[in-house]
């Protein structure tokens, strides 16, 4: 069963450490999984304690993934990679409790942890374990030994991509299912390399691709509409000449990806219809102006069209 509950901001300071501890503890007993209770209280202490020390306020924790692999997410408003604590076994800063093992704790008593940049901040998640697996979990930190700003065809021929009428609320569903999509893919490669060999290679394209449109898909057009309350804008993304090529095999990739979802390999759930019909469009803008057609604004498809591309 999916979980896909929204954020809940905390308190700032103690205040928040302990609301989140009893939050964590509430939500296993909701979904059933008074099993992970302890671990997971262990490890939400660890992640909140250090958004609240070296991070930046708002702080907010959220549960995602399913019920056999709850995600727990704590987010802040720091971009800085999450820090280590004091070399202390225990001590006291500010009246909270912090462990000298830093996210090593968190390693111990989790199936699997993260942290990422997340826009202007970063999200630290944790799958709790029913119990210590025998070594800890291998951590998957991303987008702090990247350079987002750079895309890889930086010194090719290009062309101009012309998106007419694109749905705010679809670009931003899809940039955000891409962020945790390219974070389970992953995971997925780095802890079960021998078991899902393709998805090294769809953790690769996906990133790749990320480098080079995200910015672009989530820039400056998307940032005024979204200001402005608009519910659709036009984005021209620059693109080398092999992009129609490049999007052709993501749309196939994607299908896979879904595959993937269904079958609970990832936490991440498969898109649905809707979610299909705008990336096949939005791909396939790349693909048709790549071949020299014209724009094909989203707003000009039937609804027929759109539920079945």
């Amino acid at each position: 069963m999916p979980l896909n509950r929204p954020a809940e901001p905390l308190a700032p300071g103690p205040r928040g450490a302990a609301e989140a501890r009893r939050w964590v503890v509430e939500v296993c007993a909701e979904i059933g999984r008074d099993d992970l209770r302890e671990n997971a209280e262990l490890a939400m202490s660890e992640v909140v304690t250090n958004a609240i020390l070296h991070g930046k306020g708002p702080v907010t924790v959220r549960l995602r993934g399913t019920i056999d692999h709850p995600r727990v997410e704590v987010r802040d408003a720091s971009a800085a990679p999450p820090a280590l604590t004091s070399d202390d076994p225990l001590e006291f800063v500010d009246d909270l409790p912090t462990f000298g093992r830093g996210l090593a704790i968190v390693a111990a008593f989790s199936e699997a942890w993260g942290a990422e940049r997340d826009g202007d901040g970063k999200l630290v998640w944790f799958v709790p374990s029913a119990a210590p697996p025998g070594h800890p979990a291998v951590g998957v930190v991303l987008g702090w030994d990247e350079d987002p700003e750079e895309a890889s065809f930086a010194d090719e021929a290009t062309m101009t991509v012309h998106l007419r009428d694109v749905p705010v609320d679809l670009m931003q569903g899809m940039l955000a299912h891409g962020a945790e999509l390219r974070r389970e893919l992953r995971l997925l490669a780095v802890a079960h390399q021998e078991a899902y060999p393709v998805a090294s290679d769809l953790s690769a394209y996906f990133s790749a691709l990320s480098r080079d449109f995200r910015p672009q898909f989530g820039g400056d057009a998307m940032l005024s509409a979204m200001q402005g309350g608009d519910s659709h804008t036009d984005i021209d993304v620059t693109a080398p000449l092999d992009a129609a090529d490049r999007f052709a095999r993501l749309i196939e990739l994607y299908d896979l990806a879904d595959a993937f979802c269904r079958n609970e390999r990832l936490l991440t759930l498969a898109r649905t219809e809707e979610q299909v019909a705008f990336q096949t469009w939005l791909f396939g803008e790349f693909v048709r102006q790549g071949a020299g057609e014209d724009p094909r604004p989203w707003s000009s498809r039937s609804p027929l069209s759109q539920a079945h591309p």
